[in-house]
């Protein structure tokens, strides 16, 4: 019997060959970024569920991998942003997506200026021994990739992204999650499985799989609406909801008392003096609100204090929190 990387390998082959545009169903809005020409190939071919590229990440020149290349167009828009030789590093396993992404980057080099092929450099590659060094890469990324593993090949993938990453380097990825039962029959289903839809994991799950690999620092940037598996179109006896995720894993060391996980919760000071210190070195002050880690809003919560209001998850956070 084939494994479910099999199919996924089979899936993307098909992929590569004839454009699927109703393959993946991204929610995220593409980049729009000055002077830069997007070939449309690229955007039939954009297999993801979200977006990974996010400006902030992208400071300093850095090296970034991609893994699952798609029809290229992450791998070109990180272009963007490290025009280097070799600064973007694509991996992907399927022959024939590599053939695909390396003609559209041609494409995309005769209608932008600003943009060389050789700034790609496209491997093949698999996400659970990656051909990269060390400690080499300042962000990796993978969208709706990770989704097809099993826990133990995605403990193997999330482990491999934390090797190449350097001290402080950055993870970011898009995946489907769900926190609705998922049937046995689903999870086993290859086909399934290769399409991103039945590896589909509870959130606070995926997250301790990231700091259970080492990921000191964890953001939770975006969480939307993604697709249903009904009981009229799937083996499963109830709705299954699923979302999309972005996700920001960092390579910071661990703290002591456990991973720092922004899941976009506020914390606001109410009270009489101009600041309310809690001695751990967070400071609120009075009536203006200060973006928390999830750690950080349960010790507060436990002091009782009357005079602190504490936020819900809103599971999007962006910056300029308290750790």
């Amino acid at each position: 019997m084939k494994s479910y990387l099999d199919e996924t390998v089979n899936v993307y082959r098909d992929a590569a060959l004839a454009p699927d545009v109703g393959l993946c169903c991204t929610t995220t809005p593409i980049w729009a970024l000055p002077g830069l020409d997007m070939p449309s190939i690229m955007l039939e071919m954009n297999y993801g569920c979200g977006s990974t590229v996010n400006p902030r990440d992208l400071v300093n020149d850095p090296t970034v991998l991609y893994v699952g290349v798609g029809g290229g167009m992450e791998v070109f828009q990180f272009s963007y942003f490290s025009r280097k030789k070799n600064g973007v590093i694509g991996i992907d396993v399927v022959d024939e997506m590599l053939g695909a992404c390396e003609k559209n980057l041609k494409d995309a080099e005769a209608t932008n200026p600003w943009f060389k092929s050789e700034f790609v450099d496209v491997r093949k590659g698999d996400a659970l021994n990656l051909p990269v060094e060390d400690e080499s890469i300042d962000v990796a990324a993978q969208n709706c990739l990770f989704n097809i593993f099993n826990k133990e090949d995605l403990k193997k993938a999330l482990a491999e992204m934390h090797r190449v990453l350097k001290p402080n380097g950055r993870l970011v990825l898009s995946d489907p999650v769900t926190e609705d039962p998922m049937p046995e029959s689903l999870k086993n289903d290859d086909r399934l499985r290769a399409l991103c839809l039945s590896g589909s994991l509870p959130l606070n799950e995926y997250i301790k799989m990231m700091t259970d690999a080492g990921f000191g620092t964890i953001e939770i940037r975006a969480k939307r609406p993604y697709r249903v598996l009904d009981p009229g179109h799937y083996d499963t006896d109830e709705m299954i909801f699923l979302e999309s995720v972005e996700v920001c894993a960092i390579k910071d060391p661990m703290p002591a008392d456990g991973p720092c996980v922004f899941t976009g919760k506020t914390g606001i000071y109410f009270g009489d003096d101009e600041y309310f210190d809690d001695g751990e070195g967070h400071t609120l002050l009075q009536n203006s609100p200060l973006a928390i880690c999830d750690k950080t809003a349960g010790a507060l919560k436990a002091l009782g204090r009357d005079d602190i209001y504490i936020s819900e998850s809103t599971f999007h956070y962006d910056g300029g929190g308290c750790c």
